[in-house]
């Protein structure tokens, strides 16, 4: 799979793992020194629910394409969707 770069000039040019670096850089900062857990749990959920609300929104809720789109099945998307109360 390829990074995601945003094709409009006006936007960052950085790739979608670049910005999830930066953020993970900042997140250790503000931390500092801290004991971390769940980082990755975390990181998927922060993730994950934008994703999913931003395929429904293009596909009118449209749970069968998005489902296709985001590759997954339509049972697991509605798992997530319950999840992350979107339904």
């Amino acid at each position: 799979m390829s990074d995601l770069t945003p094709s409009s000039p006006t936007k960052s040019s950085h790739s979608l793992s670049e910005h999830v670096t930066l953020s993970l850089e900042s997140y250790f900062n503000v931390l500092q020194d801290e004991k971390i857990s769940n980082l990755h749990q975390m990181v998927i959920q922060q993730v994950e629910k934008p994703l999913i609300q931003f395929v429904l929104e293009k596909h009118n809720n449209n749970q069968t394409q998005t489902a296709q789109t985001l590759g997954i099945n339509r049972n697991t998307l509605r798992k997530k969707m319950q999840q992350y109360q979107l339904i």
